[in-house]
């Protein structure tokens, strides 16, 4: 597979950042090590609230510091769950066994900032036959239920995954076709080629990158699949998923324009139940 790099940007569409100390619309850093970058606190809030963040000279946001939830929230709420802690410089779920079920304590973890042009990396470990995931471009669905209520819809119908699982023991590993539901598979869809995971219990690199519809999954320093985004390929393999259009309409008409008309949406890391960590999570925004 061919290698992608693109040239560092310190304007994402629709952000407040400001790099090396310059300017950025109304934000600005108040060192050169700093970015403003724009958030929304509540399901559908805008981004009106900024916080700080630190960047490296190669361009990397750190969106988690080790020690404080600043900047997340759950998928469709306006805190972290309890269920996800921090713990020894880790964001761990701490999961209950019971699957995709997701109590009132759970759900999904958001970094609550719309990216478009990025790359993520983060590092992240599984405990015994854990099932977890990397949601990006990710939106926050509502829809009516018959009484005209708003129900929120998961996470999963309107973001690619970037699958995470201990392949050696969790029953998914051997489900969906050709091993497309294995770690940094795009979930149901692509497979992880080559296979480079690690056992449960240690840590694993992940890399996403996504740069005008081409989008790029790395693991543990190679990178295992490519495809690209709003293209009869994508709507393809969306047509041969378990999103196709006969088997979720409401998940294909999203995905098959992920992102929405801007093209961007949250990071999210989910609950499926298991014991999970992650750490070193930072963001590169590209032109």
């Amino acid at each position: 597979m061919k290698k992608v790099f693109y040239p560092l940007a310190c304007l994402a569409a629709g952000a407040l950042v400001a790099c090396g100390g310059q300017k950025s619309g109304s934000a600005q850093a108040d060192q050169p090590n700093e970015v403003a970058l724009a958030y929304s606190k509540s399901l559908k809030a805008p981004e009106t609230d900024s916080l700080k963040l630190p960047v490296d000279e190669n361009g990397y946001i750190t969106i988690f510091d080790g020690k404080t939830f600043d900047g997340w929230r759950g998928y469709g709420k306006d805190k972290v769950p309890a269920k996800w802690t921090i713990e020894d410089g880790c964001i761990k779920f701490n999961g209950t066994g019971g699957g995709e079920a997701q109590d009132a304590d759970g759900g999904d973890l958001i970094f609550a900032h719309k990216f478009k042009n990025f790359e993520l990396e983060l590092e992240w470990k599984v405990a015994k036959g854990s099932n977890s995931g990397i949601l990006y471009l990710a939106q926050e669905i509502t829809s009516k239920d018959k009484d005209g209520n708003d129900v929120l819809e998961p996470i999963y119908i309107s973001a690619p995954e970037y699958q995470i699982l201990d392949n050696a023991n969790h029953p998914d590993a051997k489900l969906g076709k050709d091993n497309n539901r294995q770690s940094a598979s795009l979930y149901d869809m692509i497979p992880a080629v080559p296979q480079n995971s690690k056992p449960f219990g240690e840590w694993n690199k992940a890399k996403i990158m996504v740069y005008k519809g081409t989008v790029v999954h790395g693991q543990n320093d190679e990178n295992v699949l490519e495809y690209h985004l709003w293209t009869k390929q994508w709507t393809d393999m969306l047509q041969a998923s378990k999103f196709s259009e006969e088997k979720w309409p409401l998940a294909f008409e999203l995905l098959n324009n992920c992102g929405g008309d801007n093209h961007e949406g949250f990071i999210g890391l989910q609950d499926h139940g298991d014991d999970v960590w992650f750490r070193n999570i930072r963001v590169k925004v590209l032109d």
